[in-house]
């Protein structure tokens, strides 16, 4: 893993696309992370797995892709918009799939993995649906017991489907934070990956959920990485050449953006 020392608080091209965004907001993502950092007392939090899916789909050649805005109720990132997605649990690794990662996707999602990289989809694809009520998967007949939390899904008659996915990178939130989290961002065409064509639809998690262009998505009040991560689906979704999967991370010089 080689890349440039990176830091989104830093670059002037992400520093100036939040500004224009955040107009409404005087306390800046960089005064944000000091300000929680002087309120923490003792060792950093420790980093929990969690996994974010970018659904897009392309409209007369024109790329959208599916976003919403957290309430203003949340202690992390409140009132911003993001992709959907959460905390990894434990029995998502457990759920049974039609399909598996493609080994190509799955290469690069073992780097620094401590739990089999499977559940990274899997909770992408609960937290679709817990949050959006859209279904990543196809219809099937029943497939033996399934975990509590993933009861209501497996209730439409359908299983997970993993091959759509594309593995696009890890960030992790830097130590300062009062909560912090180890995420992998996954990207899938919403004609592949969805069962049917049905709009999303707003919850307590996210609300004002909808298709933005790529153009709309960068109006938007972003966190710093959402912003980020954006620029990396752009780069896919345009045609432009071929990255490999970014890894993001915190050094004492500050963020650092990886190849892996």
């Amino acid at each position: 893993m080689t890349g440039p020392v990176f830091d989104p608080d830093d670059d002037p091209d992400q520093v100036a696309a939040a500004k224009a965004a955040a107009g409404r907001d005087p306390l800046g993502e960089p005064d944000a992370i000091r300000a929680e950092a002087a309120a923490i007392k003792g060792a950093p939090p420790v980093p929990r797995d969690a996994a974010t899916l970018i659904l897009y789909r392309l409209d007369d050649d024109q790329p959208r892709i599916l976003m919403g805005c957290r309430s203003a109720g949340h202690d992390f990132m409140p009132d911003k918009y993001v992709f959907p997605g959460g905390r990894v649990d434990d029995e998502d690794v457990l759920v049974r799939s039609l399909t598996e990662l493609r080994p190509e996707q799955d290469e690069p999602l073992r780097v620094g993995a401590q739990r089999p990289t499977r559940a990274f989809p899997l909770t992408a694809i609960r937290e679709m649906f817990e949050e959006t009520g859209l279904i990543v998967g196809r219809t099937s007949d029943p497939m033996g017991e399934v975990p509590a939390s993933w009861a209501d899904y497996h209730a439409q008659g359908v299983a997970p489907c993993l091959q759509p996915f594309t593995f696009v990178g890890r960030a992790i939130t830097p130590p300062m934070r009062h909560k912090r989290f180890d995420a992998r961002f996954l990207m899938a065409d919403a004609r592949d990956a969805l069962i049917d064509d049905r709009e999303p639809v707003d919850g307590h998690e996210l609300a004002d959920l909808r298709w933005f262009t790529l153009k709309e998505a960068a109006e938007l009040d972003l966190p710093n990485v959402t912003r980020f991560v954006i620029s990396e689906i752009e780069t896919r979704l345009l045609g432009q050449d071929a990255v490999r999967p970014f890894y993001l991370y915190w050094s004492q010089t500050g963020h650092v953006r990886e190849r892996l």
